[in-house]
């Protein structure tokens, strides 16, 4: 067998679609505004609803993908998102706008959570690393991408052909996963469950080191992650604002791609998020600990560590989980925890920037690093004594 890259590269052309549900909006939202004038905090529902539906369903997504199959879910939230991102081209109110939103959780939660189960089954055991890492570099990139075409579209056009033009590229990325996904292999849909036997489900996910490792690592990145992102440039000199913005998501990118690939080659994926969780850490210490340059330093640093981190703990649900549908729920469960922290790091972090300033940055990343190094750790014990005891 060899690696299926065209299935790999569409795959992750339709996670890029499905980040750019929220980017569309992300970078747009002060001209939105002007759209709803009167929306009020009505307006901020227009971003929240989409991470909100992953935060409820996400785990429900990784059992209801288990079942159907990746194929088809990838498919359907891919159709369903082109569709959508159609509809809000038109002159919507700010009620209807937000129902399209609430739809687009659920087909965001589609893609999200059945991408990762494609690329796994499309990989060599060998390429499992890089085709995963590629995966993870779906939502920075998004935002860069939306960002540098995106905002020139809306300057020249509005922000509803933004909206259009989104709703083209998921329709592209559907036509072409027709025409690649069926080079692999389809795995057998798990049986029909109960609502009793899924609400179980989702206490055996959470009760499992195989299972749910992934996703209580990953809540611990994503609280810090997107938080810093957003809210660290604006703490150093004005002059090194733009390079911050710029580069913070990019080195993130390029070492995640880079040595994070070569080093999953090497060692097990849950030992790189430790070692990405503990230099993450260092950065926030060099942060504090060095200002002016010293920012920048500990900013990049941070940055490139959390790259290790992200590839590395997608990288982990396939090295942890044989079967498409144990991966299927890993994912599940890493869609949902990763939508609890982006929802809660950048509020979280705001507050303590208001009370400690720029030294923030510390208090709030080391304190995650080191839980999300412990969790890893204990995880990783709890599978020994799991796989001493089946011996």
């Amino acid at each position: 067998m060899k690696t299926n890259w065209p299935v790999v590269f569409v795959v992750w052309f339709a996670g890029l679609c499905a980040a750019g549900q929220f980017a569309k909006i992300g970078v747009v939202f002060a001209e939105m505004q002007g759209i709803w004038p009167d929306a009020g905090a009505r307006l901020g529902l227009i971003v929240s609803v989409v991470g909100a539906v992953g935060v409820i369903f996400g785990t429900t997504a990784g059992l209801v993908v288990a079942r159907l199959g990746a194929r088809r879910l990838l498919l359907g939230g891919l159709l369903v998102a082109g569709t959508l991102s159609g509809v809000q081209i038109f002159a919507l109110t700010i009620e209807a706008m937000i129902a399209t939103r609430l739809l687009e959780g659920f087909a965001h939660l589609s893609i999200v959570v059945a991408g990762p189960v494609v690329i796994a089954q499309a990989c060599t055991p060998h390429d499992q690393p890089a085709g995963m890492a590629l995966w993870s570099t779906f939502f920075g990139l998004a935002f860069t991408v939306m960002a540098l075409f995106g905002l020139p579209l809306v300057q020249g056009y509005g922000v509803r052909a933004l909206w259009a033009a989104h709703g083209a590229a998921c329709w592209l990325a559907a036509a072409g996963l027709a025409g690649t996904m069926g080079t692999v292999a389809a795995p057998a849909p798990m049986p029909r469950r109960s609502v009793q036997a899924l609400l179980w489900d989702h206490i055996r996910i959470y009760r499992s080191p195989f299972l749910a490792a992934p996703a209580l690592g990953f809540v611990f990145y994503t609280l810090i992650y997107v938080a810093v992102l957003t809210l660290v440039p604006g703490l150093v000199d004005p002059d090194h604002r733009a390079l911050m913005a710029a580069g913070m998501p990019i080195i993130s990118i390029v070492v995640s791609l880079g040595l994070g690939v070569w080093l999953m080659r090497r060692i097990p994926a849950v030992q790189v998020i430790q070692a990405g969780f503990m230099g993450a850490g260092i950065g926030a210490i060099i942060w504090a600990i060095a200002p002016g340059l010293g920012h920048i330093a500990g900013g990049f640093l941070l940055a490139a560590c959390l790259g290790l981190v992200q590839s590395a703990s997608f990288a982990s649900i396939p090295q942890l989980n044989a079967t498409a549908g144990e991966r299927a729920q890993a994912s599940g469960a890493v869609a949902q925890l990763g939508n609890v922290g982006t929802t809660l790091g950048t509020p979280i972090l705001l507050v303590l920037i208001h009370w400690a300033g720029a030294q923030a940055v510390t208090i709030f990343v080391v304190p995650l690093c080191l839980a999300g190094f412990a969790m890893h750790l204990w995880q990783s014990a709890r599978r020994a004594r799991a796989l001493a005891a089946q011996a």
